[in-house]
């Protein structure tokens, strides 16, 4: 048989070539075999019904399973966006993936500041990525949402590559799931308290000119007779229990370069101007 001599420049050529192709990322055995372990105990609950089972002298009738074929999976209504406060993508990839530390968290996608993307969590499936939080009406905000992380220390900028593969991946989350143009939101919009991702260098204004999330007009409406700051944050869905947190949320969101926990003037315009969008 005849031997194939690789010269350094086909070497090179192929690793290239593997490193730019769609798949699987070469992950440890212990990922693989605790993705597989999570994912048969997930699909355990679609492959058979369990019935309630309520006291028959209490119910006073009989009880039948009747398992019905008309149901799917949940599907997502929020958008959730974070920075990884992570060194590299590297090693926000381990953190994101990694079965055995008492901080367990996940998101759905992975950004690279180069644009790579990483698909952590099938979109179908509830992702360990918002914590505690609130949003309108909702507390269990990991069942209602889906949440994208970009690599990003939170103290610079996020790179054209990053964000042009943020908004590719929006366009398909929002085609497929027709998520409400102020659904696209911030981890800090609904963690007030605990967290500032993804932060003031994060380019919401780009992201709202092609429909992910809202921004505030250039002119703004005058503000009506009335008006109530802690109705408008709670109506526009932040948690105003701690007033103060919100605000500070509200600001690093809309306004960016003053993340005082005070309202100004203008910052009640804005605040006006951005529930006058959600109230449409």
């Amino acid at each position: 048989m005849k031997k194939i001599f690789f010269t350094p420049f086909m070497v090179l050529f192929i690793l290239l070539w593997v490193s730019c192709s769609q798949g699987n990322y070469p992950q440890s055995g212990i990922v693989r075999k605790a993705y597989k372990t999570n994912l048969k105990r997930m699909r355990t609950g679609y492959n058979h019904f369990v019935p309630v089972n309520l006291p028959l002298d209490s119910l006073g009738a009989k009880q039948w399973d009747a398992p019905s074929p008309n149901f799917d999976i949940r599907t997502p209504d929020l958008v959730i966006i974070h920075y990884t406060e992570e060194n590299s993508c590297p090693q926000a990839l381990y953190t994101l993936t990694n079965p055995n530390t008492n901080r367990k968290v996940s998101a759905n996608y992975l950004i690279c500041k180069d644009g790579t993307v990483f698909k952590l969590v099938d979109e179908r499936y509830r992702a360990w990525q918002a914590g505690l939080s609130r949003w309108g009406n909702f507390n269990n905000i990991n069942s209602i949402s889906m949440g994208i992380e970009l690599d990003n220390t939170g103290k610079e900028p996020f790179s054209e590559k990053q964000i042009a593969s943020l908004l590719v991946l929006l366009h398909t989350i929002k085609s497929r799931y027709y998520i409400p143009t102020g659904n696209f939101i911030g981890h800090a919009d609904v963690t007030p308290t605990r967290r500032a991702d993804p932060g003031t260098y994060f380019p919401w204004e780009e992201l709202a000119a092609q429909g992910f999330g809202y921004w505030r007009d250039s002119v703004l409406p005058a503000l009506p007779d009335g008006f109530d700051y802690k109705t408008d944050l709670r109506l526009i869905g932040y948690d105003i229990r701690d007033t103060a947190a919100a605000i500070v949320a509200f600001k690093r969101h809309f306004i960016q370069n003053d993340t005082t926990p005070v309202l100004t003037g203008y910052d009640k315009q804005v605040l006006n101007d951005i529930f006058l969008k959600y109230d449409q």
